[in-house]
């Protein structure tokens, strides 16, 4: 994969923010290519972008389940840092943003054909975007279900659907007006969050019981079982961001691959760590069945409230940014809906499925049974993604890209693209087997004590897979 040299005349207007992508207009643009003349940004912007919804209480909520799984703490650590470094894959990933000037949810019909990309966007880009709004607002409801009781409201049925429409709503409002807003929101909200994130932090680390030991440690093949299954759990945050192109598109197309990835990285890196270890501090020294009462033990009473809501706030601007991918990904499906409408289409059904999560299912198991089962789908479709990037050089014609007709360059054959196709297909079947969940075990991980190699196998198999099939079918061409 080669860096492309910068553009002079590009690198001049990318500290200009164009009126296409103003922060107070809502977002015209959904799938089609961003011409040169509407580029902006720098890579280095892109930090906060993925700092502030990192700064999350899903990190905190997966970091204590580590703890409940009978990991200690320094065991959880190691798992918490393996499970992050995964955060490479997405940064490198975005780096096709600026080359392609379209969402990934775009750039990937090179790797599954028209037809074959509309099927890969609707599990990987909608259905599981939505899964992850379902999620996170869960987990903030949950939040300001506990700040209501703090003033006298009941815990009930009511309480809790309208507490998850209007952190939707909110959510809402970020999505629909689009990336210009997410872009100079984030950067502001990232160090408001992470201040007040590095406040409750200190409170539980000075709480926390460094010694903690598991009543029945782990050790021996049930020791590598649990902590595999912990990094399944812990790498299912980065690596749901398959679509990281799409805050990545409008930088200039000199924009060098390295610089989006390290950017990238870093803003999932740093906040995953530390926000995923305190859940896990946290749970040395008290009963983190339920998270939020758990934090509230810890925190003086008068910040429990000001965190609590920072807690709501980073959870919204972590979903705004699913939901703005989401409504491209209906757009890339095929639904003729501006990106605003079908941005709202998301919502309605992330709020079903929310209420489900909390009035249904117990939320800790559906977490992790939902992120782990996710990831035997999302490793695959990355792997593919990396290779495909590795495969072009990541030089990708945008325009080209946006053409959906028969005639088009990545209609292949008959609308799919045998490679990617084949090569996504062997990779879940193969993660799936490798996978050990709550709800499912598959028989590789059955036959390895409950291991659960989901993830290496998953990135792997499909990576290697696509490119034997790519450079086969060139050489079977140029014999011809």
């Amino acid at each position: 994969m080669s860096d492309q040299p910068p553009i002079e005349t590009l690198a001049e207007e990318s500290a200009l923010t164009t009126d296409a992508d103003s922060p107070t207009r809502i977002e015209t643009h959904g799938i089609d290519f961003i011409p040169e003349t509407e580029r902006h940004g720098r890579a280095r912007d892109l930090f906060a972008v993925w700092a502030a919804p990192n700064v999350n209480f899903l990190a905190v909520v997966v970091g204590a389940t580590l703890m409940v799984m009978g990991l200690s703490l320094w065991e959880a650590l190691v798992v918490i840092v393996i499970g992050n470094v995964f955060s490479i894959v997405t940064g490198i990933v975005a780096g096709s943003g600026p080359a392609a000037g379209t969402p990934s949810e775009v750039i990937t019909r090179a790797m599954y054909g028209i037809t074959g990309n509309r099927f890969n966007v609707a599990i990987a880009g909608w259905l599981i975007s939505v899964c992850y709004l379902a999620i996170n607002w869960a987990a903030a409801t949950t939040v300001a279900v506990g700040l209501l009781g703090r003033i006298g409201v009941p815990s009930t049925g009511w309480t809790i659907a309208i507490s998850a429409v209007v952190i939707a709503a909110a959510t809402m409002v970020i999505s629909v007006y689009g990336h210009g807003l997410i872009m100079r929101l984030y950067q502001p909200l990232a160090i408001v969050l992470a201040l007040i994130f590095a406040g409750m932090a200190v409170f539980v680390v000075s709480g926390a019981h460094w010694s903690f030991a598991p009543a029945k440690p782990l050790s021996g093949i049930e020791l590598v079982a649990m902590m595999a299954a912990g990094v399944a759990l812990v790498a299912s945050a980065p690596l749901s961001y398959t679509n990281s192109a799409d805050f990545s598109r409008y930088l200039p197309r000199g924009t060098r691959v390295r610089d989006v990835a390290l950017w990238t990285t870093l803003g999932l890196v740093i906040p995953g760590i530390l926000a995923t270890f305190v859940g896990s501090l946290a749970a040395s020294a008290v009963d983190m069945t339920s998270p939020e009462a758990g934090l509230e033990k810890f925190l003086p009473a008068w910040f429990a409230p000001v965190f609590l809501i920072s807690v709501i706030v980073g959870t919204i601007a972590n979903n705004a940014m699913t939901a703005y991918s989401s409504g491209l990904a209906l757009q890339a499906v095929g639904i003729k809906l501006p990106r605003s409408r079908t941005v709202l289409l998301d919502g309605t059904v992330g709020v079903a499925m929310t209420l489900f999560a909390l009035l249904v299912w117990n939320f800790l198991d559906s977490v992790s049974s939902a992120l782990q089962l996710g990831v035997t789908i999302l490793a695959p479709i990355m792997g593919v993604y990396l290779a495909d990037m590795l495969w072009r050089r990541n030089r990708y014609d945008g325009p080209a890209l946006t053409d959906e007709s028969r005639g088009s360059r990545f209609w292949f054959s008959g609308g799919f693209h045998v490679a990617g196709v084949a090569a996504v297909l062997v990779g879940i079947a193969a993660s799936l087997m490798c996978s050990a969940t709550l709800v499912f075990v598959g028989p590789i991980a059955a036959a390895l004590s409950g291991i659960d190699l989901s993830v290496p196998v998953g990135l792997i198999i499909p990576f290697v897979l696509y490119l034997v099939i790519v450079r086969s079918s060139r050489r079977s061409k140029e014999s011809l």
